[in-house]
């Protein structure tokens, strides 16, 4: 998401700064960084790098219309929701830094790449622990697959609201040719997303935050994994 802050007026932009620094706060205050493994902490950084790249391979039609994969769904499982969504932030402050984005806009920017996917992975874990039963195929086709291109939607989704309550657009073009492209990447979000957990869960178990061989698996996890 790479709204630009000429398409908003200064004061819902500031408001949603002062969120974003508000939920942040929040965020780092909920990691427990005495008990954080160095080697998750190393998987988190460099998932941070991972995502930064796929943030910079991106197209457009016009500012503020960008299209570009996520990870969100994917830092929720392997790192928790606190720490996904200050990777998340930790991603747009570094693109902004680089000329890719608009400090002014960050909050708002934060709110919907970050916030909102990292809020709906959440929300789907949480939901299938306490109703699905715990079994491998839940977690990597609902919880990873399916909730990846939920999310990816969602977030395009809301930028598309965004445009259309600021005016910048009008509704019938961001309806007709900018959601329908939001929609056909969530498939793409979403294979990416149940592919890479797929993958994390069978070579290194142990950087899913989320992910537990016990409830899945039914066995204790092996030393060696």
């Amino acid at each position: 998401m790479d709204l630009p802050a000429s398409l908003f007026a200064p004061g819902p932009l500031l408001a949603c700064n002062a969120l974003a620094g508000f939920a942040l706060a929040l965020a780092a205050w909920r990691v427990d960084w005495k008990r954080l493994p160095g080697e998750a902490l190393n998987a988190w950084m460099g998932a941070c790098v991972l995502v930064m790249a796929l943030w910079l391979m991106k197209g457009g039609l016009k500012p503020g219309l960008s299209f570009h994969l996520l990870g969100a769904t994917v830092f929720t499982l392997l790192m928790g929701p606190w720490l996904a969504l200050l990777a998340l932030a930790l991603v747009l402050a570094a693109l902004a830094a680089g000329g890719h984005g608009d400090w002014t806009s960050l909050g708002l920017n934060w709110l919907l790449a970050g916030a909102m996917p990292v809020g709906v992975s959440a929300a789907v874990l949480a939901f299938c622990r306490r109703h699905l039963p715990a079994q491998l195929f839940v977690y990597v086709f609902v919880n990873a697959f399916l909730t990846g291109g939920l999310s990816l939607f969602l977030c395009g989704a809301g930028g598309v609201a965004a445009l259309g309550l600021a005016g910048a657009y009008p509704a019938d073009y961001l309806l007709d040719e900018a959601l329908p492209f939001y929609f056909l990447l969530s498939w793409s979000e979403a294979f990416i997303s149940g592919l890479v957990m797929a993958i994390l869960i069978v070579y290194r178990p142990q950087w899913v935050a989320t992910f537990d061989d016990v409830r899945y698996l039914g066995r204790e996890p092996d030393d060696n994994d």
